[in-house]
Order: C-alpha cells, then structure tokens, then sequence
C-alpha cells in the first residue's frame, strides 16, 4: 500500500448542463458558478476536489470539459476529473483541462481494458479507480495494484468489506455522517481521504474539523509554522512588518504589520491577516471589501524581523483601487524589463487589443481578417524559417525567425483563447 501522509478532505462537484448539482440522482442545482464554488472549496482548506461529469452525449461532454478547465483553474487545489471517460482519448482532455489526475469508472468494463494503456501514457500517479462494490476491487486487484494510485469506494455500504481487500489506498464516498464517524473511518490505515455529501454540506468547518481529527490523533494537513511567534523579532510596538507579494507575478503589492494573533489566524485560516496601528484591532484583509488574500507561503527574513508573504490576490490590494499601493512613482530609469512572461504578457496584450479594437493598417488585423488558415500558414512559414537560420553559423539570425514565430504564436493563441499563463502552468506541471 502506499504511504498515507495525511488524510484528505475532498470536496466534490457534480456537473450537468454546466451547473452544480446535487449528486448524481439529483439535478437540484447548487450553483450556476461551479468554478466559484471550487474556488470556496479550496479557500476553506480542502485538500483536494473531485468533479464528477454527469453529461450523456458527446456534446455537453465537450461543454463539461470547458467547465473543468475553468475550475481547475480557480480552484487552487487538485482536481481529479470523473465521469464520461471511455477511451483514453477521454483521459488526456481531462489531464489537459488541468486536473491533476483522471478517475476510471471501474463498473464500466471498458475502462478496466484501457487502465494500462493510460496509465503507461500518463504515469499511474494521474489514474485513480471508481469502485462501487469491493468485489470489484478484488477481481481487478493486480491491475489496480500495477497501474493505479488510489480507489474512489463510492458504495458506503461496502466500506468495510473495501478496506479488508483492498490493496491501495481507499478514498470513501460518505453521505450526511457523525463527526465521530469521520474521525473513525480516518483512523483506519488504508482510508486516505474522505469525500461526498458528508464533505460538500460541512466545507466551511473543515478547519475545525481538522483540529478534531487531529487532537484524534489523525493525521491531517494542517499549516503549523515552522517559526513560532516568540522566534521573531519585533519591533518596538511589539509587531512584525509584512511585505505582502502576489505569488505569480512577484509584484509587491502592500506592507502591513501582524501581531500574534493576527499571525496565528493567517496561518490557520489561509486569509492575510493583519493587526491596524491606527484601529488597534485585528483585521483580514478583504473582510469589507472581498478583496481576500489567500496566503500561499510566508517565510521570515535573515533576522526574522520582517515576514515576506506571498498570496493570491482577489481584486485589488490597495484601498484606492490600485492592484498594488506601490503606485505613487518618485523617479525611473530606463531599462529593458528582464522578466520573460512580463514581455509575452505584454505583446499578448496588445494582440487581443487590435483583436478587440481594430487598427487600420495592422498587421495583426490583417491576420485576424484572413482567418485561422491564414495564421497557420504564416506559423508553419516561420517554423520553417527557424530550421533555416539554425544551419547558418550567425546566431542573431535564429534569434529573429524565433521572435517572428513567437508573435505568430501569439497570435493563434488569442484566436483560440489560450493564455501564456495556461502555457506557463502547463510546462510547470512537466
């Protein structure tokens, strides 16, 4: 079996008609906003998040998947994608749409045939089983063992005959439960997570509920700091200042100052904190405003007298509206900006403008004009360009025909609606 670290809470999403529902034989719609919902979830602490398409035809599958984009990419946590898979053609749109892993229907026998194949494909890390009886676990045992990373046990009733046979780690489905309940079936080795009903109506409380399971002796995840309090050095008001960074761009976005508790509260919520020197109180930041920052990692400086944290932003940082308070410039020199993605960015920016606000003469207008073929063609031109530049000896030829097809590149992007950030994200996961 393999190590359980800790034990996951795993909110799930039901998709129809690019709704969330209630389950899978309950079309009450929970939310129009399925992305805002997982984007809850995992400001509240879930560890990770299962999204179930119920979709019937090809169509509203292409639909659900558009969706799953969207939460994966709101959701801050992994996302293990569910339902309509067939083939392993099936598997790849899912891990392409960004989750983290793919789950297989295992009372469909068609995806029991194709576990090897994906799981040679796309590593047996990414490929969970859905099980709903624990007879299929034990006739399909050696595949799941060989290529599969987890079991996804949706038959509560089953769950003990599942945990006697079962050779991987067993994710339980559970309906409304005890907390004492939960706390049981998470001391139990193989059980790795919990998900279901039980999880989606209790989200709000889960850090609560952690704290149980842990004073249980459960492992969970939990942010414990690694530098208490009394480690740092305050300042004369007996304050830490905080420089406040958004985590992608590394734009600094503000400075404020923490107390113990505010410290404390960071820490344990995953929401900045601070402590106001001219209210004297405690404050989370974005608390009137909604524009929260959710902390995705703090250390100390050399002297551990001033904390860098770095977040995810909503909205804006600034009280005046501005993304960031440094706004106010005092002097500038010129120079070349070094950072890449902030280049891309900003000729990506310009591109979906003249896509938005045509330009007369625009070169990229001309292109936008003529259609997807037209793009191609130029892309495929430039391609070659670069095989050509490459058998020369001058290395500033190669340098231009590769800034001529990036452009290109650009361009195909805004046209099908890619963004470097998708790109970006999609290399870091390799």
């Amino acid at each position: 079996m393999s190590d359980i670290t800790y034990k996951k809470f795993i909110p799930c999403i039901y998709l129809k008609n690019k709704k969330a529902v209630s389950g899978f034989d309950n079309d009450t719609v929970v939310s129009d906003d399925p992305a805002g919902l997982a984007k809850s979830y995992g400001e509240n602490n879930a560890d990770e998040l299962l999204v179930y398409d119920l979709s019937t035809d090809d169509a509203s599958h292409e639909e659900a998947l558009d969706v799953i984009k969207n939460i994966c990419s709101k959701a801050q946590v992994p996302v293990a994608g569910a339902g309509n898979v067939k083939r392993m053609e099936d598997v790849k749109k899912l891990l392409y749409a960004g989750c983290a892993k793919a789950v297989l229907n295992y009372s469909k026998e068609g995806n029991v045939e194709i576990t090897k194949e994906v799981s040679q494909k796309f590593g047996k890390e990414k490929i969970i089983a859905c099980i709903a009886d624990a007879a299929e676990i034990e006739a399909n045992a050696q595949v799941l063992t060989e290529l599969v990373s987890e079991i996804i046990l949706v038959n509560e009733k089953t769950i003990k005959q599942a945990v006697e046979v079962s050779p991987l780690p067993v994710v339980v489905t559970l309906p409304e439960v005890s907390l004492d309940k939960i706390i049981e079936l998470l001391s139990c080795q193989i059980i790795s997570g919990v998900t279901g009903p039980a999880i989606n109506a209790n989200v709000k409380e889960l850090n609560d509920i952690k704290d149980l399971c842990a004073g249980n002796g459960v492992a969970v995840k939990t942010f414990e700091p690694q530098i208490k309090w009394e480690e740092l050095t305050l300042n004369s008001d007996g304050l830490v200042p905080v420089v406040v960074q958004d985590y992608k761009t590394r734009e600094v976005l503000m400075v404020a100052y923490m107390n113990k508790a505010a410290y404390l509260h960071t820490i344990k919520s995953g929401r900045m904190t601070y402590y106001s020197r001219s209210r004297k109180e405690q404050w989370i930041k974005g608390e009137t405003s909604g524009h929260f920052q959710y902390v995705k990692e703090m250390k100390a400086d050399c002297d551990k007298d001033t904390i860098l944290a770095k977040v995810a932003q909503v909205g804006a940082a600034c009280h005046t509206g501005n993304h960031s308070c440094f706004f106010n410039e005092i002097m500038k020199k010129e120079y070349d900006e070094t950072n890449p993605l902030t280049v891309f960015e900003s000729v990506s920016g310009v591109i979906k403008d003249r896509k938005v606000h045509p330009k007369e003469g625009s070169y990229t207008n001309y292109l936008f004009d003529k259609g997807i073929d037209k793009i191609l063609k130029k892309l495929g031109e430039e391609a070659t360009e670069i095989v050509i530049a490459a058998k020369n000896p001058n290395a500033n030829e190669i340098k231009y025909e590769i800034a001529d097809f990036l452009y290109h590149m650009m361009v195909l992007m805004v046209e099908k609606g890619v963004s470097w950030e998708e790109i970006t994200e999609e290399l870091a996961k390799r």
